[in-house]
């Protein structure tokens, strides 16, 4: 057995500590500002609380309440809708530009890329909405204006419901594809060349080799960005709030959306934190499908 010098074994135990303390660091953060909220709001949607007034016991009655409220059960509906057309969208073509830039050879040409496509995700969202707003305007938007000038008719992006959830769609992708387009070119970047060159023996073409080979190794890349990407889109908030305050209607109004007006500008807190532990809820039950789902279409190397 080597002994070690008492220099190696100082320098292991600062190793130690400084590990513990990361990871207690990263426990506290989780803890504040994740669980105890959790815990609180879980708590509060047994009440019914206006701040004014000390909060009453309530039970259930915030649940049976939610369950049979129109509004709040279409803004779940609404939320989901959303989520589907930009998790389907986002990984689509977050997959497409990251094969396409994957292609080029030059490493500047793929790092000019990778830059583009990252930026606007380093934009505030709210003042990404404030432009996207400006510039979807039905009747003074930029992009009316320019269709009007070849001819072609203005499209009601922001006032009719269903165009104004499919721009809200093609915002929100448009911000958050970068993420998605950095994962799946880093996944890409990881296949293995001995791989590639075995199926380029073999005849594979570009199509095959893309399917048969290059998407079934960076599965779990994919799983992740759409696990990522499903989670944000639930709680899809800051757009629709600041470009349509959730309408025309209630097309835009999301669970978040109805969650704020119920506790902010109605004052009931516990059916407010109610609605919070049914989204929890259902963004829990929509990831362990995933989960399952990738139990058969995820291949772990």
């Amino acid at each position: 057995m080597i002994a070690r010098r008492p220099g190696a074994r100082r320098a292991i135990r600062r190793e130690a500590v400084f590990g513990y303390l990361m990871i207690g660091l990263a426990v506290a953060f989780v803890t504040v500002f994740t669980l105890i909220p959790i815990l609180v709001s879980l708590g509060l949607s047994f009440f019914s609380w206006d701040v004014i007034t000390p909060p009453q016991f309530v039970g259930i009655k915030n649940f049976t309440r939610l369950f049979s409220d129109g509004q709040v059960l279409s803004s779940f509906g609404v939320t989901i809708v959303l989520a589907i057309g930009i998790v389907v969208l986002q990984i689509a073509l977050g997959l497409l530009l990251a094969v396409l830039v994957n292609t080029r050879k030059h490493k500047w040409t793929k790092a000019l890329f990778r830059t583009t496509f990252y930026l606007p995700l380093l934009a505030s969202t709210a003042a990404v909405s404030i432009f996207m707003g400006y510039l979807f305007d039905a009747k003074f938007g930029l992009i009316n204006y320019y269709l009007n000038e070849i001819g072609l008719p203005s499209v009601p992006w922001l006032v009719n419901p269903t165009t104004a959830q499919i721009t809200m769609i093609l915002i929100v992708v448009w911000q958050q594809v970068g993420f998605t387009f950095v994962l799946f070119v880093a996944g890409l970047t990881s296949v293995p060349t001995d791989v590639l060159e075995a199926a380029a023996i073999d005849g594979a073409g570009a199509w095959r080799t893309l399917f048969r080979i290059k998407i079934p190794l960076i599965s779990p890349t994919i799983l992740f960005a759409t696990v990522v990407a499903m989670i944000n889109a639930m709680q899809l908030f800051d757009q629709p709030f600041i470009m349509t305050k959730g309408g025309p209607g209630t097309a835009t109004t999301t669970a978040t959306i109805a969650m704020y007006q119920t506790g902010f500008q109605n004052l009931q807190f516990g059916y407010a934190s109610a609605i919070a532990i049914l989204l929890l809820v259902i963004i829990l039950i929509i990831t362990g499908i995933q989960f399952l789902a990738a139990r058969k279409l995820v291949f772990y190397q």
